[in-house]
């Protein structure tokens, strides 16, 4: 090997190749530790209703160590979203000493059981809330669609000045769902010819000639038949 100058020149330059990053590792972990490069501020961008700072400046605090270059950021993102009412976190550096994070709150559209709340995206958290919600109910990971039948049904009941108080999906994927006024509507199962949509709007229809016309006080309407629908009445049933 030592007569070979091809082979000395190839282990220089490893030996070379090595110094250079050990070299660049111990300037960057100097850089890292420096004085130099201090963090002297955190922005946040955001006006959150349910998280306050205090709660903001805790989780930040525990999350970042070290100076400007040195701060985590994948940390400070994934503390800040373990508070209950932050949705989504971005955090970025800004030069020379200074993090942004910009946060998205979640908003309540619904109570899921006794499990949380569900935010306008359909997504399940976990938070509570002393607002009047509507609730939903459904087999894990419905979230998402029980979230957007209830927007179908509300824009369907909106001529009966009617909104849904309760939806759930069961475990046999059939809807069922609670007026504010009080009413239970059965709405059944999607099927290929006739999604549960349809029917609801077939029972609004018929609603001014049929229900809006009655004076007993009606309590559970079964929209499971093809031509028309079922109606349970206290004064009937006691």
């Amino acid at each position: 090997m030592w007569d070979n100058p091809r082979l000395l020149n190839a282990a220089a330059n490893v030996l070379a190749g090595l110094a250079a990053a050990m070299l660049l590792f111990a300037a960057a972990h100097a850089l890292l530790r420096s004085s130099l490069f201090p963090l002297r501020e955190i922005t946040v961008l955001a006006t959150l209703e349910h998280t306050s700072a205090g709660e903001i400046g805790r989780a930040t605090r525990a999350a970042v160590s070290g100076n400007f270059l040195a701060a985590d950021l994948d940390a400070v993102r994934a503390a800040l979203e373990q508070l209950p009412w932050v949705r989504r976190v971005q955090v970025r550096r800004v030069w020379p000493d200074r993090l942004e994070i910009a946060l998205e709150d979640h908003v309540a559209l619904a109570r899921w059981g006794d499990a949380g709340l569900v935010n306008t995206y359909g997504e399940r958290f976990a938070a509570t809330s002393a607002e009047r919600l509507p609730m939903f109910a459904g087999p894990a990971g419905a979230e998402a669609e029980v979230a957007r039948r209830y927007r179908r049904f509300a824009e369907l009941l909106a001529p009966l000045g009617e909104a849904p108080e309760r939806v759930i999906l069961t475990s046999r994927h059939a809807w069922r769902i609670r007026l504010t006024g009080g009413l239970n509507l059965e709405l059944g199962r999607d099927l290929a010819h006739e999604p549960v949509e349809r029917r609801l709007a077939r029972f609004v229809a018929a609603y001014p000639q049929t229900l809006a016309r009655m004076q007993r006080r009606h309590e559970y309407v079964d929209l499971r038949y093809p031509n028309g629908f079922a109606l349970r009445v206290p004064e009937l049933n006691g």
